[in-house]
């Protein structure tokens, strides 16, 4: 039975979930059951309300900058003809993350943006996470905001808001068992893309050394960076998985059990709404029924297809891991929604209404 705590905290989400307190939202992480259930659909509703009846998703391909990112003449021509054959596909982004090879070119990042652009005319580039804007303005020595500018202008349209964890300083060296990026340098860097006119992504990952409350005032920080910017275009509740056979951290668990995965997504719906009202599920990180939990309980989004591509299919960290329009359809009519296929930033693309060739 729900303690009188999370009763009263279920009451409020249902009423007003703008008057949620930090501990009503501790005591929401913890639902299980009836009360479980009860907090989904609360999410759901407000999903409705902020993102629409639809399932979303975007027509992507990933590339890993250090296995791309070279800077030779022939890996640069080769991240032209990979940009134009997901183009080709259908897709309207590519995504592009990971830092550059050592020896790559002071100018590598940029580089890969004009090559990009260059293969794929009007794609939208969505590239370089935190780390990787910082270790870009160090190799060609300027401040993070001249290199995202002159990125802006060569043709990077988003950045990924990932390396976030959970913004707590002391978690993410204990997650990480050295420094980490701090969590004020995080938050500087992804503000500065805001700033000059960049959109983001906003990431957490969690069900590892953190706690309920940690998680709080993770979405906490992500809702007032999006009040100050207006620059997050989605949430992603990425669920902890440790790599195979790595010793993990002394208490760390090795990640979230599906009722806290449902937990954390209902929770971030209502903390967020009117700030960032889309809400990913991570599905090549979960099994399709969880992921048809999460769209029942407060996601809204499905994220990128993951085109592999017949060039060079091992480009990208996630290879094999494709969705096809129609396990999209699919899904979404198992849970009497429609779907839609977005841009990077939730518009609707031009040109066909699904990707060809798209591998099965």
């Amino acid at each position: 039975m729900p303690t009188a705590d999370l009763r009263a905290a279920l009451r409020t989400a249902a009423a007003d979930p703008a008057r949620l307190t930090d501990a009503h939202a501790v005591a929401l992480l913890g639902a299980g059951g009836p009360a479980l259930e009860e907090l989904c659909a609360i999410a759901d509703a407000v999903r409705a309300q902020r993102a629409g009846h639809d399932v979303t998703h975007v027509v992507n391909r990933n590339l890993d900058t250090e296995r791309v990112g070279a800077g030779t003449p022939g890996a640069r021509a080769r991240v032209r003809e990979l940009a134009a054959e997901a183009q080709r596909l259908g897709a309207t982004e590519v995504c592009v993350q990971g830092p550059l090879p050592p020896g790559a070119p002071a100018d590598g990042y940029l580089d890969l943006v004009r090559d990009v652009a260059a293969g794929a005319p009007g794609i939208h580039l969505h590239a370089f996470r935190p780390p990787e804007v910082a270790d870009a303005a160090e190799r060609r020595g300027s401040s993070p905001r001249a290199f995202l500018e002159a990125a802006l202008e060569a043709g990077l349209g988003s950045v990924p808001g990932t390396a976030a964890r959970i913004l707590d300083d002391g978690v993410r060296e204990r997650l990480a068992g050295r420094p980490d990026l701090p969590v004020a340098r995080w938050v500087e860097l992804v503000t500065t893309a805001h700033e000059v006119g960049l959109t983001s992504t906003a990431t957490m990952v969690h069900g590892h050394v953190e706690s309920p409350a940690q998680q709080v005032a993770h979405l906490r920080l992500l809702a007032s960076i999006a009040e100050r910017t207006g620059g997050f275009t989605e949430f992603i509740p990425m669920p902890f998985v440790p790599p195979p056979g790595a010793a993990l951290p002394a208490g760390c668990r090795p990640g979230p059990d599906a009722r806290e995965v449902r937990a954390v997504t209902a929770v971030a719906r209502l903390l967020l709404a009117g700030r960032i009202d889309h809400v990913q599920a991570p599905w090549p990180k979960l099994d399709e029924a969880l992921v048809l939990q999460l769209l029942a309980g407060g996601a809204d989004d499905l994220g990128g297809l993951l085109l592999d591509g017949e060039l060079d299919p091992a480009a990208g960290q996630e290879q094999g891991l494709t969705m096809t329009r129609a396990d999209v359809e699919r899904m979404a009519a198992s849970l009497g929604r429609g779907v839609r296929r977005r841009t990077t930033r939730y518009g609707d693309p031009a040109g066909p209404p699904e990707p060809v060739a798209v591998p099965a």
